[in-house]
């Protein structure tokens, strides 16, 4: 008998132990789901450049300030077919107004930092505003 509740209480520990350990399924929900009720990568994008990425301290929509505009960015990357992306991570030079390029060069470490989607939603942020 006593060896009876010995193996009961051994097998209520290991049965224990391993349901403790089971690892439950995480599920990934996507990051642009197509709900009325989440961002948008447009609007991820947009919540990024006016602040993690502080780029409208230096960008407006349709006019120069210190650096050009959304607008002018987008047609010049589109039309060269050149990548948004890798000049903000400082692997392309400035094609569109390299004379601000080293204003530009101090949100590097900015933009280095970010995530492919953010960097993907910000690019994709710019081209949506592409006339």
């Amino acid at each position: 008998m006593k060896r009876f509740f010995i193996l009961v209480i051994i097998f209520v520990s290991i049965t224990s132990l391993l349901l403790s350990c089971k690892k439950e399924a995480v599920t990934k929900e996507p990051l642009y789901p197509d709900t009325a009720t989440s961002k948008t990568r447009v609007e991820f994008g947009q919540e990024l450049f006016e602040g993690k990425g502080n780029c409208i301290a230096c960008h407006q929509i349709d006019q120069k300030v210190i650096g050009p505009s959304i607008q002018e960015i987008a047609k010049i990357y589109k039309t060269q077919n050149a990548s948004l992306i890798d000049f903000l991570i400082n692997d392309a030079k400035p094609i569109v107004d390299p004379t601000q390029y080293e204003v530009m060069k101090t949100n590097f470490a900015i933009t280095k930092a970010m995530s492919d989607d953010e960097l993907k939603a910000i690019e994709t942020y710019i081209y949506s505003h592409s006339k």
